[in-house]
């Protein structure tokens, strides 16, 4: 026999029509969830622009589980990343927000409040029906989608497919600073670059701005697949870019790097953070082997869906994709774009690298969680070296 509830539920559904009933239904859904959220504290903006929007609610609901393939985690501790900055003054907000109206994360019809924050370590405390690779209690590292509410807050939501287990040698301060770097140097490296790590060793590889987030942990990743590493950095960094690791170190502030570069031999893969002029300075510097790739994180999609509207924007970089790879034919290899992209498969190798002692966390400063304006304001004047991470454990 049918409960009271269902049978509500079926009368209602058969007196609207179909789509009268979804609509009604999703709200209801929706009331329900925000009225079994968990209260928690975030760091939130409520409107784009700089550093003086970001502000500490602390009656800030936690997203719930609405697919039976999301979990959610109470986070012990989660990093700032230069994208963090772009986001909070509008960056990639058109393209976005389409993505976040797919997947059912708009409040109210826009993103605000908007909690930052992509990556983080912390703990299971709910999973939905069809999670299979965790448990509650599982202690986790992950980067999430940029559609998905932050990290920056005390909980989040998260799918499988974004996350790994924490490595056992790792505290949770140090495992949130890696999940970010590597599964954007991951899609760089691999998922663009093709790089087949079995057949790497000895090929040549130069990591621009190798002091930085991206440029720590990709100096380690080469060395753990036997590459040599070229890499730049100021005189300050580079004695920690040689503790990482890096073979040859280009100190631009004592040289001109394009000038030295080219009494080095030339390069299988090169990994350029910067983009712009730099990217185009760079690619005279790919190998004449046919395979050679220099890959850019400048990727442009985001700022001309921005600045053009989402389909234009599209049609734009698609273009701007075509003119690079004619360029790095120029010299002898190809020029491609990546972007950062949520894999917890990828995390699940850097786990085994780390736990072998082949990768470790370079971890710049730590603030408290209620320190958060401080910890974006140190992110925001860039020259990091390694990560800056938030711990949300009590004072």
């Amino acid at each position: 026999m049918c409960s009271p509830h269902a049978m509500f539920v079926m009368s209602l559904k058969g007196a609207l029509s179909q789509k009268t009933f979804s609509r009604f239904w999703c709200h209801a859904q929706r009331r329900f969830y925000s009225a079994n959220a968990i209260k928690m504290s975030a760091w939130q903006v409520y409107e784009y622009g700089g550093l003086d929007q970001l502000s500490l609610s602390t009656t800030a609901r936690a997203a719930t589980i609405k697919h039976p393939t999301e979990m959610l985690v109470k986070i012990h501790a989660a990093s700032i990343n230069p994208l963090d900055i772009r986001m909070m003054a509008g960056y990639g907000r058109n393209l976005l927000n389409v993505m976040r109206k797919q997947r059912d994360t708009l409040n109210h019809g826009t993103e605000f409040p908007l909690t930052l924050g992509r990556d983080f370590s912390g703990t299971v405390v709910e999973v939905g029906r069809r999670i299979t690779r965790f448990k509650v209690g599982d202690e986790v590292w992950g980067a999430i989608g940029a559609f998905r509410p932050g990290t920056h807050a005390e909980y989040t939501l998260t799918s499988q497919s974004e996350i790994s287990k924490k490595p056992s040698n790792l505290t949770h301060v140090e495992a949130a600073s890696v999940p970010y770097v590597a599964a954007t140097t991951w899609a760089a490296l691999k998922t663009v670059g093709q790089l087949d790590h079995t057949k790497v060793h000895g090929q040549r590889i130069l990591v621009l701005a190798g002091s930085g987030g991206i440029g720590t942990f990709a100096i380690q990743l080469a060395k753990a697949w036997g590459m040599h590493v070229t890499t730049t950095c100021s005189s300050d960094a580079a004695e920690l870019v040689a503790s990482l690791g890096a073979d040859d170190v280009i100190d631009y502030t004592r040289t001109q790097v394009w000038s030295e570069l080219q009494h080095r031999e030339k390069f299988e893969y090169i990994l350029d953070p910067l983009g712009g002029e730099v990217t185009d300075k760079a690619a005279k510097f790919l190998s004449p082997w046919k395979n050679s790739k220099l890959i850019t994180l400048n990727f442009p999609l985001l700022k001309n869906s921005d600045e053009m509207g989402v389909v234009p924007g599209l049609f734009k970089s698609a273009i701007s994709a075509g003119f690079a790879t004619l360029k790095g034919l120029q010299s002898g290899g190809s020029v491609r774009w990546a972007a950062f992209n949520p894999n917890g498969q990828a995390l699940d190798t850097v786990r085994r690298l780390v736990e072998q002692d082949k990768i470790r966390p370079v971890v710049q400063k730590v603030y408290p969680f209620l320190e958060a304006q401080s910890a974006y304001k140190t992110v925001n004047e860039g020259h990091l070296r390694g990560k800056v991470v938030l711990d949300l454990k009590p004072a």
